[in-house]
């Protein structure tokens, strides 16, 4: 399975193993201001990781709300099923990000490292990924 966190600067990619069991960051893809957004870069990454299905962080409000940015992040999702022919399942990212840096910081990093805003984005793909994993019924 692939992991997606959809941001306003970058896109956090993470990757399941074979068995469905761990998650673990892979990458980051930039968003160019003014530009479409990196469908075709996050279909290609799907197609060389081989995956079954994409699951995407959907950013609700701490109320547990939908708003604006949520319709944005829904648009993605659709065109990156579109093009890939995958089920896109959507869960719920709150605090994620959160979760993320404390473990990009407890990880014993540099701390340049530490502060490397992408390395969080994929770990947040990872930590969205992951709790859908832990939760996913038995396949």
């Amino acid at each position: 399975m692939l992991g997606v966190d959809y941001g306003i600067r970058r896109v956090g990619v993470a990757v399941s193993d074979p068995t469905g069991t761990l998650a673990s960051p892979l990458t980051t893809v930039r968003r160019r201001a003014g530009k479409r957004p990196p469908v075709a870069a996050v279909a290609e990454l799907a197609r060389i990781e081989e995956v079954a299905g994409i699951v995407m962080g959907l950013p609700l409000t701490l109320r547990g709300e939908e708003d604006e940015w949520c319709a944005e992040v829904r648009r993605f999702g659709e065109s990156l099923g579109d093009r890939t022919g995958l089920p896109v399942t959507l869960v719920d990212e709150r605090f994620t990000s959160v979760q993320a840096e404390r473990a990009v910081r407890s990880a014993g990093l540099r701390r340049k490292e530490r502060e490397d805003k992408a390395r969080v984005d994929s770990g947040a793909a990872a930590v969205i990924l992951q709790s859908w994993l832990d939760g996913a019924p038995a396949r």
